[in-house]
């Protein structure tokens, strides 16, 4: 039983016989892809708050050093990320900051803002004007803290991490498998195109991570909205000190994601976090979003590769590489729909429709995935 289904009401059913054959995929199993993609993005950290203290994590910062980027701060750098041909501003903060850290709280109160997801609303409108998309990666929400954005934003994301309790969630404020499970689902009964993924060395086995990928599956068979799995290797940092996953498992962990979803779903391997030319042949389509403005703020040693790095991946697999916006091509109405679809709002069809430097953008990107 996954951990914390029962308290969310999650029913999501793993067959043994599934999780057995899963556990047997090695990466003869998989094909390589026919082509690469990739999103240009900002990446935007709007607070580095967090209620929980994962030992892996070097994102949060404990109460009294947190900072809440204002939204002049927020305009800024979406500015500047359009000036560079973006089309993705990535919302980041940590689960329900201002629950744990006052002065989150009262910052937002000041600015007139019942709560962290208020103001992500404020930020994402923001984006719009600016010229991005926005992609929403705030942590665990309710589907009502999700449908606040939900007509603003047109894919979003969670990284479910694991299915398994493991230590490295553990304290206080532990992270909940069933709570994660929770999220991906209200993003599909809301229609939003969803990116997740797994983590590969925080103390889960092996089949623990065939299990966390079966509950993606079955998500998506539930609801088609997961667009991309990511498979992200946990490395060394200032608060972890575990073993860096070798190639060779992380070669079978891609295998296992490209052999677990359908082809319609995107597998994923970070380019800075991984040697992702050693996994191209398990099944990896997509590089992710790099950015050619801002850190990795989750993972600020890591730098973004240039695309030109990402260019040269592509040839080295002698693949194409497609730029893409946010949200994958295939939740997108069809080019000459006056209105948006079950996945896309009106109004975020309307600014990708728009008659002006954005909207020319997005349409050249999205057009590409044609």
């Amino acid at each position: 039983m996954i951990p914390g289904a029962d308290e969310y009401g999650v029913d999501v059913e793993l067959p043994s016989a599934e999780v057995e054959s899963l556990l047997d995929v090695t990466p003869a199993d998989v094909s390589a892809a026919d082509e690469l993609t990739f999103a240009r993005n900002v990446f935007i950290p709007l607070t580095t708050a967090c209620r929980y203290t994962c030992t892996y994590c070097t994102y949060y910062d404990p109460p009294g050093q947190a900072t809440l980027l204002s939204l002049d701060e927020v305009r800024d750098i979406c500015k500047t990320g359009a000036e560079k041909g973006c089309t993705e501003a990535l919302f980041t903060f940590g689960d329900d900051p201002d629950e744990r850290y006052t002065e989150i709280h009262d910052q937002l109160d000041s600015w007139g803002y019942d709560s962290i997801h208020d103001y992500l609303r404020a930020a994402s409108e923001v984006a719009l004007e600016e010229g991005l998309l926005p992609h929403s990666n705030p942590g665990d929400q309710t589907r009502a803290e999700m449908a606040k954005i939900a007509d603003l934003n047109p894919s979003m994301g969670v990284m479910l991490e694991t299915t398994a309790d493991v230590q490295a969630h553990g304290g206080p404020r532990a992270k909940n498998p069933g709570q994660r499970l929770n999220t991906i689902r209200n993003a599909g009964e809301l229609g939003m195109p969803f990116t997740t993924g797994i983590l590969v060395g925080v103390g889960e086995d092996w089949r623990d991570r065939a299990e966390s990928l079966l509950a993606i599956r079955a998500m998506h068979e539930r609801y088609g909205h997961v667009q991309e799995v990511i498979v992200q290797p946990v490395v060394e940092n200032e608060r972890w000190r575990g073993p860096t996953p070798d190639v060779e498992d992380l070669r079978r962990a891609t295998a296992m994601a490209r052999a677990a979803l359908p082809e319609d779903v995107s597998v994923q391997v970070p380019p800075n976090l991984a040697p992702v030319r050693d996994v191209l042949d398990c099944g990896v389509d997509d590089l992710g979003g790099v950015s050619p403005v801002t850190d990795d703020h989750i993972n600020p040693d890591h730098e973004w590769p240039a695309v030109r790095e990402l260019e040269s991946i592509a040839d080295e697999a002698g693949v194409p590489l497609r730029e893409r916006l946010p949200v994958h091509h295939r939740y997108l109405p069809d080019a000459d729909a006056d209105s948006g679809n079950e996945w896309i709002s009106d109004g975020v069809w309307d600014a990708i429709r728009a008659d002006d430097e954005a909207g020319a953008r997005f349409r050249r990107v999205a057009e590409s995935g044609k």
